[in-house]
């Protein structure tokens, strides 16, 4: 169905409301109409609106007091709650919905009693959506709103459902409560409602070096301590409310269980498919790549090889400089000799800057004492068990230290947080070079300079990104830690501030990273490898009987303990699993880079109402074989499933 600037992508009839809570309803107590999901603008809507049944003289013509006591039509007596109904979900309220401005139904403008009842509602004002008990003779569905109050619970009699909150999925992710399986959460296809949760919270309020420098020392007390209030808000908002808090959610579940209850998932993955990583790169095969004048030649094949397998070690010095920016893929062997003098003349320009400071100008300039006296600090303390920075008075840790001093020179609005010097060593030990260890580090902080800003918002779009596709990948795994106060995903923040550099030896971080920064197969891997690990972990996190305690102390004791090959193969898997979805929510699209296109006057119908802002630039992704496509500008009626079941009961 299609009209001036919508476009209906789910329609049903048979969709009835009660307005008697009698188990044997009488004609007159039913107002039967269509529920239609319709694509208008940049919104979408949920209509629905009573319809004459053809030659049928017989249609309900009721309408409940409003809320003022007048009646807005004819009416009748209040219907007599029947306790054993459910009443207070199955029939609809005492206080009729305020209507929305509504898209013309098919056939006649309905009479009043029945146009009073028609609404519509935008889907980004859904807050959540209950389901009827199984074993109904027929389902319904009661959706509350944000601003508090429900509509009138929707009778399917002919089924539909599933087909509806299936559509529905498509636009909202619907999490589901811990404590009451037909209770559904309702959140945008938009991990931003989530960073907004953590900054309600305000949960890094604290000094951002210190909450770093705290959770990079001690992650297991730091959860329990700064971070113990996500974990509260995320069970909170998977529970109903106590009574007297809000009017908004239903009543508690009842105390008999449901076994076989399905639980919604946004959308349904197929297989995981097997992979298997290559050989690393060797410089012979590298060599073959080095065309005339020094200019690397089929670039994006020797990107999907250093992906697939890694550099060999003595190869990382002269790659790295390329994956990290330094050095132009496209240029010469001139014009990277040029470039590199240029770049050594600014470096040492920059460390002039700080090296000519006295100790009387640093007294007086705090901001540069406390730089200085942080990076001497974590330099004295960083990978001491590396050969090349043990032992005392090693020129390594001097090159750490000056190599850092001089970005804050080059970054004086960031500075320097705890944590960089985790990140400049690997590069300095492959680089063996001051200038162009600074550079590479410079490219490197380019991808990740947002987890130390002192904002945080940064860390808390990841971890709401983390959420997100763990969500997809295993609901019942949410679930699990959820139940468990670990919802928030808090004991991994470690991993995202540095990308895994405590959490790996040594030689397996650089094999991570340089995977990592091939930018393939597409932006934010890297959550993907925090997804693969918790999925390694998965049956003994959830058949141990750990609690949250026990979690956070396994998720630690992990350090050193993981073979980075065995987790990118699986990274590399959740990828293809994900991508191979035809039904991909276009919130997590986007995270994995793959989002089709949207037209400026036709919006996806999945589009975020916010972009996400990935927190590394993304390379230019090939298009695409397995995603959807982008819908066609027809305005036309998608085809609906038909419900398992039947009636759907």
């Amino acid at each position: 169905m299609e009209g001036a600037g919508y476009r209906v992508v789910f329609e049903k009839s048979g969709v009835y409301l009660h307005t008697s809570a009698k188990k044997y309803q009488d004609r007159d107590s039913l107002i039967a109409g269509v529920i239609r999901v319709v694509e208008k603008d940049n919104d979408v809507l949920l209509h629905w609106a009573p319809v004459e049944e053809a030659g049928d003289s017989t249609q309900i013509l009721f309408s409940k007091k409003d809320s003022s006591g007048g009646d807005s039509c004819a009416s009748e007596e209040e219907p007599t709650f029947d306790p054993g109904y459910e009443p207070d979900w199955a029939v609809i309220s005492t206080v009729r919905p305020q209507p929305r401005h509504s898209e013309p139904t098919r056939g006649a403008e309905p009479s009043c009693p029945q146009g009073s009842w028609a609404f519509s509602v935008s889907l980004g004002e859904l807050k959540s959506i209950r389901r009827s008990k199984p074993g109904l003779s027929w389902a319904y569905l009661v959706l509350v709103t944000q601003a508090g109050g429900s509509l009138p619970a929707l009778h399917f009699h002919r089924g539909g459902t599933r087909a509806l909150l299936r559509v529905l999925s498509r636009y909202l992710l619907l999490a589901s409560s811990p404590q009451d399986s037909r209770l559904y959460l309702v959140f945008p296809h938009d991990s931003s409602a989530l960073s907004n949760s953590f900054h309600h919270l305000q949960l890094f309020d604290q000094d951002s070096s210190n909450v770093v420098s705290r959770f990079l020392q001690d992650p297991y007390s730091t959860t329990f301590s700064s971070f113990s209030r996500v974990t509260n808000f995320f069970r909170g908002a998977l529970q109903p409310q106590p009574e007297g808090a809000a009017s908004d959610l239903p009543p508690p579940p009842d105390d008999e269980p449901e076994p076989g209850f399905e639980v919604i998932s946004c959308v349904e993955l197929g297989p995981r498919p097997t992979v298997e990583r290559g050989p690393p790169v060797t410089e012979e095969e590298w060599a073959r790549h080095v065309g005339p004048e020094g200019r690397l030649q089929q670039v994006p094949e020797l990107k999907n090889r250093i992906f697939s397998g890694g550099l060999s070690p003595g190869l990382r010095r002269e790659a790295w400089k390329f994956l990290l920016g330094y050095l132009s893929w496209e240029g010469t062997a001139e014009e990277h000799k040029a470039h590199v003098r240029k770049k050594t003349d600014e470096y040492f320009r920059m460390k002039l800057q700080w090296k000519s400071v006295s100790p009387e100008q640093e007294r007086r300039n705090s901001l540069l004492h406390g730089y200085r006296s942080l990076i001497e600090r974590d330099v004295s303390r960083t990978d001491r068990t590396n050969k090349f920075y043990e032992g005392p008075e090693n020129p390594g840790l001097g090159l750490l230290n000056d190599i850092l001093l001089t970005y804050c020179m080059y970054h004086f609005d960031l500075g320097y947080v705890q944590g960089m010097s985790d990140l400049l060593s690997p590069i300095l030990y492959v680089i063996q070079n001051e200038v162009d260890a600074f550079w590479c580090f410079c490219g490197f902080m380019e991808l990740v300079q947002g987890n130390f800003e002192e904002s945080q918002e940064t860390m808390k779009r990841q971890l709401g990104r983390l959420l997100l596709l763990l969500r997809v990948l295993d609901p019942q795994l949410c679930d699990f830690l959820d139940s468990q106060d670990s919802g928030s995903l808090c004991f991994c923040f470690r991993w995202l501030l540095i990308w895994f550099k405590r959490e790996f030896p040594f030689p397996d971080v650089l094999r991570l990273w340089e995977v990592l920064w091939t930018g393939l197969p597409g932006p934010n891997l890297h959550l993907l490898v925090a997804c693969a690990i918790l999925d390694m972990e998965r049956d003994t996190l959830m058949l141990s009987g750990f609690g949250s305690n026990e979690i956070l102390k396994h998720i630690n004791e992990l350090t050193m303990k993981l073979s980075v090959e065995d987790v990118l193969t699986r990274a590399e898997a959740l990828h293809r699993q994900l991508t191979a979805c035809p039904e991909l929510p276009h919130n997590v699209q986007e995270i994995l880079g793959i989002a089709p296109p949207t037209e400026p006057h036709s919006p996806s119908p999945t589009a975020s109402p916010l972009p996400l802002s990935p927190t590394r630039a993304p390379p230019t992704p090939p298009a695409p074989t397995d995603t959807a496509p982008q819908p066609d500008s027809s305005l036309e009626i998608l085809p609906e499933e038909e419900d398992d079941d039947g009636a759907d009961s």
